[in-house]
């Protein structure tokens, strides 16, 4: 599995409630995506700096997503270009499912 983290350096800070109605309208583009575990919203607490937590499957799936497309989805949507930093993630561990989920 991978998580990425998306980050984006707002031009302006936002308030917790501008960012939710934000995600909001955003959610639903990334149900259903091929690969995609999980997606997490987050804010920083100065409302200066937004972006996503993302698990996927796979290192191709995620890359199926981060096209030139999303990217100017996102400079679009928050005036900012997003930066994308990769992990492996060999071991998850998820509360709600009471599962340890491995890859291999």
């Amino acid at each position: 599995m991978i998580t990425v983290f998306t980050t984006f350096r707002l031009p302006k800070p936002i308030t917790r409630e501008e960012a939710r109605r934000i995600f909001l309208s955003t959610a639903p583009k990334y149900q259903g995506v091929p690969g995609l575990v999980r997606k997490v919203y987050v804010l920083s607490p100065e409302g200066n700096t937004a972006g996503g937590i993302y698990l996927w499957n796979s290192r191709a799936e995620a890359d199926a997503m981060y096209t030139e497309s999303w990217k100017a989805f996102v400079r679009e949507k928050y005036g900012t270009e997003p930066s994308l930093t990769y992990f492996d993630s060999p071991v998850v561990v998820d509360n709600l499912t009471h599962e340890i989920l491995s890859d291999e």
